[in-house]
């Protein structure tokens, strides 16, 4: 078992030769001095610093790193580790890691999101719907005609609100006309 002798003098803690454990000893300290001696018998033992004690004034111990502090280090090693620039972690250099361009493999349909074509007749008819705002159903039989025509024709998005936008611009036309 390891001894441990202690003195305690104006509430500072000091730790001393265990072999002075339970044993009457004269302290000695500078007037300036914050280092203790002790002396037994003839024999003198030191100097022994303070333990768990406030910072004397000339000395100075390193700040506890916080949490943030330690993320930052590990980030700082991988990054060295990976071989990237410090102006690339700060954001002031645009990162370029990629030496090669990555794999691709091209689309085989021009049209793989649905942006160019109407995917069914039914789907055209619902955007022909909502552009109007008002049912297919509530349109004289004519006009569901050049509809149902023109989507047999193609199912361009493009195309197909082009068309309807002209034909029924120019059914109002003639109708406020005549």
């Amino acid at each position: 078992a390891l001894v441990h002798a202690r003195v305690q003098a104006d509430g500072v803690d000091y730790e001393v030769d265990p072999s002075l454990a339970g044993e009457t000893v004269t302290l000695w300290w500078g007037l300036f001095d914050h280092e203790l001696y002790v002396e037994h018998g003839e024999q003198r033992f030191g100097p022994f610093g303070p333990i768990g004690a406030p910072i004397p004034l000339h000395r100075y111990r390193a700040f506890k790193r916080s949490a943030l502090d330690e993320r930052i280090s590990r980030i700082e090693a991988l990054a060295e580790r990976l071989g990237l620039p410090r102006a690339a972690l700060e954001g002031r250099e645009p990162l370029s890691l990629a030496t090669s361009a990555p794999p691709s493999v091209p689309f085989v349909d021009p049209d793989v999101f649905r942006e160019l074509r109407y995917p069914t007749v039914i789907a055209a008819k619902l955007a022909i719907s909502d552009y109007l705002g008002k049912p297919l159903a509530k349109l004289g039989d004519e006009d569901r005609d050049y509809i149902d025509a023109l989507l047999k024709d193609s199912l361009d998005r493009r195309t197909i609100i082009t068309c309807v936008r002209g034909y029924f611009r120019d059914r109002a036309k003639a109708s406020q006309e005549g």
